[in-house]
This record gives structure tokens, C-alpha cells and sequence, in this order.
């Protein structure tokens, strides 16, 4: 598909700290080729992230991390959260240098080659966060892991089959996306991630 025209007419920071919120007025093309009406759109700008499971492949398990995330538990949620290691790509970093550096901080493990497998838009009508996704084998724990406390980071780490982590998908244990999606990713290519 050819790409369509954009017009931003006016942008301005409604609020700048651990994120930035950005109002701006704009108009698109539309299917027909015509521009659309002048509207205000918010845009939370959080930045890019990265995110891993790690596995090992010869157990066929994976290492999840828990820790308390607010805006999951003040929609009634569990507040605690079963998840794929991740972080910000924040100070220059690429996606590949916070996975491994997350995989250290969070989980305590060294890990092998990183293979990307998808990046997504979570929350594509009002985030322009973008997650880099990757599958990465354990080469052992080298660190305890649980988070930096100068971050106000608490956090669980544990091990489950594959088996039993798609089975707490499917009965709601785990509800954070990109965890979903790596994980039915590797139940889809186990034998050749075996194979590696």
C-alpha cells in the first residue's frame, strides 16, 4: 500500500517526565484520497522496549519474572503480573543490548544468541511505544536477579514447563501480551529452537 499523507498542524507537551504526553492537531488521508476533518489526538510517548524469554532447550522450560505493575491493578487486575524479562530502550541503547542487560538485571541469567521474532505496536491508537520481541536460550544463572531497588523493582523469578506456561494462558494466570505472544511463538517453533 502506498503511503498516505499526514499533516501535523500543531504539537505541543502537555506533560514531560517518566513519559511525555504530547497533544497534537492533525489530518490524514483517507481511503478515498480526500483529506479528513482538522482533529486533536493525545500521544503517550514512552519509547521503545525490548523484551525476552528466555528457555532452555533442554528442559523445555522458560524463566518468567513477576512484579507489581499499578496500572494492571487499578483496572481490577492482579497487579502482579507473570511476564517475558524486558525494559526501555533508554540512553542509547539498542534492543539487543537492553535484552541481554535485562535478562542479567531481572532474571539473573547469561544468555545465548538473541532471535528476534516481531515487534509490535501494544497499544498502537494512543502509544508509540514499539516491543521488540526475543526468544534467547539460558547459558546459566550467574546473578540473583529481582530488579534494581533504585528503581523500585521487586521481582519474582521462576521457571515453568512450556506446557504449564501456555495452560496458565489459557486459564488467565498470565494476561501481559507480549508474554503471550512469545510464548505461543515458541510453542509453534520449539523443535527448531531444540535444534539451535
Amino acid at each position: 500500500m502506498a503511503a498516505r499523507r499526514v499533516e501535523v498542524l500543531a504539537q505541543r507537551t502537555v506533560y514531560r517526565g517518566f513519559f511525555t504526553l504530547e497533544e497534537v492537531r492533525l489530518r490524514y488521508e483517507r481511503l478515498n484520497g480526500a483529506m479528513s476533518e482538522e482533529m486533536t489526538r493525545l500521544l503517550f510517548e514512552r519509547g521503545d522496549a525490548a523484551a525476552v524469554l528466555l528457555y532452555d532447550p533442554q528442559t523445555s522450560d522458560v524463566v518468567l519474572v513477576r512484579q507489581f505493575r499499578y496500572p494492571a491493578w487499578v483496572r481490577g487486575g492482579p497487579g502482579w503480573l507473570w511476564e517475558i524479562v524486558a525494559g526501555m530502550c533508554d540512553a542509547g541503547r539498542s534492543p539487543e543490548e537492553v535484552a541481554r542487560a535485562e535478562a542479567m538485571e531481572e532474571a539473573g541469567y547469561a544468555i545465548g544468541a538473541l532471535r528476534h521474532i516481531m515487534t509490535v505496536y501494544p497499544s498502537p491508537g494512543a502509544c508509540s511505544e514499539r516491543i521488540f520481541i526475543y526468544l534467547a536460550p539460558i547459558q546459566g544463572r550467574v546473578a540473583e536477579g529481582g530488579g534494581l531497588v533504585e528503581d523500585g523493582e521487586d521481582i519474582e523469578v521462576c521457571t515453568f514447563p512450556l506446557a504449564e506456561a501456555l495452560a496458565m494462558v489459557a486459564r488467565g494466570e498470565i494476561m501481559d501480551a507480549k508474554t503471550i505472544l512469545a510464548l505461543q511463538y515458541a510453542a509453534q517453533s520449539w523443535e527448531d529452537l531444540k535444534a539451535r
